[in-house]
């Protein structure tokens, strides 16, 4: 698996629409490839860019309290895989000196990647998946 370090470069939102769509450039080069999330996701990632704040926290916000308050800290996340069209992620996450890769949704994974501050890696092959859908 070859990752490639990437960063949320647009998101686009379509009240009209349920699928919104999220777009990722890699670093050191040229490719950006969108991925489908939901609008509820999309809404959450483009608040946490923004640094909107909420009277409460949200849920992406709770696990990264909950995160911290154990002691672990998420290192990054990697959108690892794309098959039947569904994109699928890993969390990153390191608690007492152990490495965790904890199954998530790419749209929670980069929501928490945002919050966190954490660097996102796409596998190579995903990137050049995203020409065929």
């Amino acid at each position: 698996m070859a990752l490639v370090e990437c960063a949320l470069s647009k998101i686009v939102l379509r009240e009209t629409s349920e699928h919104q769509y999220i777009f990722l450039k890699e670093l050191d080069g040229d490719r950006e490839f969108p991925i489908v999330i939901g609008f509820y996701e999309a809404a959450e990632i483009n608040r946490q860019i923004k640094e909107v704040p909420t009277p409460r926290p949200m849920t992406h916000e709770l696990i990264g309290t909950l995160m911290g308050s154990v002691g672990a800290q998420l290192k990054r996340v990697s959108i690892t895989e794309l098959k039947n069209n569904t994109f699928y992620a890993l969390l990153e996450v390191e608690h007492d000196g152990k490495t965790l890769e904890v199954d998530s949704r790419p749209s929670d994974a980069i929501a928490l990647a945002a919050a966190a501050g954490a660097p996102i890696f796409v596998d190579d092959s995903v990137i050049e998946g995203t020409t065929q859908i």
